[in-house]
């Protein structure tokens, strides 16, 4: 099979030091979100700076720096989808991020999850197709597994409750049948996105530190779909408070860093 066919060789024939440059003093640590809502309202936040973009045939990413609470950051916003995704944060790694903390919203398959609570995943099951070209094939990846403490340490800190377990990477969202998703609950998934698997794949890959987090947004265990909050604009001031929560782990990493 195809997807059997993994190459670790990491030398390609297109690599991304070859589109982009590095940056000197890139932070060594990135935050991004994929909601545009969210993203504009983050920024908002700060006093960004510009300090690079990266380019596709789509327009123009910014990349910028920012300062919370003294610390200084890198943050994008990320493309929704695993190839986009991924191919965005290649090009960032080859400016100079070390660590990526990325936050987003995710279908629940367990109605019990509240609207907007917060999900850890710690295995992603790979039913897409760019895992499979940065890791060797197997149907789940762990993933999480360097910062899930200090994460949990942060929403303690700022009372946040949360739930931990199985994500369905599943890049045809239109294609998230019933059958699939009482298959993918009976393996044990509570929610589903588009990038987790791949991303955590890409990371180890190129031995980068990564972690992500999901605030919860449309129910898929119903007898029909319920939106709830998944629009971009709908809750944003409690989507701005969560998102805030990437930076607070990434000081406590910082922190980590200095000893």
């Amino acid at each position: 099979m195809i997807l059997e066919e993994f190459d670790s060789d990491k030398n390609a024939v297109i690599n991304p030091d070859m589109i982009v440059s590095k940056i000197e003093d890139f932070p060594d640590i990135t935050v991004s979100c994929f909601s545009m809502h969210l993203f504009t309202k983050l920024l908002e936040f700060f006093e960004p700076q510009r300090i690079g973009e990266s380019h596709s045939a789509t327009g123009i990413v910014p990349i910028y720096k920012v300062k919370y609470k003294n610390e200084t950051f890198a943050m994008y916003q990320s493309f929704v989808g695993e190839p986009a995704c991924a191919g965005l944060y290649e090009d960032i790694i080859a400016m100079g991020s070390k660590c990526l903390i990325l936050l987003g919203n995710c279908g629940v398959l367990d109605k019990g999850i509240e609207d907007c609570g917060i999900i850890i995943p710690i295995k992603a099951i790979r039913d897409e197709g760019l895992s499979y070209h940065y890791a060797s094939p197997g149907d789940t990846i762990e993933v999480n597994t360097k910062y899930r403490g200090l994460f949990k340490e942060v929403l303690s800190d700022f009372n946040y409750s949360y739930v931990e377990g199985i994500t369905w990477t599943n890049d045809a969202c239109y294609r998230e049948t019933k059958g699939k998703v009482s298959k993918r609950k009976e393996q044990g998934a509570i929610c589903v996105e588009m990038e987790c698997a791949g991303m955590q794949a890409l990371c180890n890959f190129r031995n980068t530190d990564f972690f992500q987090f999901f605030y919860a947004g449309d129910n898929l265990d119903h007898s029909q779909w319920q939106p709830r909050s998944i629009s971009g604009y709908v809750r944003l001031d409690d989507k701005s408070k969560i998102a805030l929560l990437a930076f607070e782990l990434g000081l406590k990493i910082k922190a980590l860093n200095k000893q």
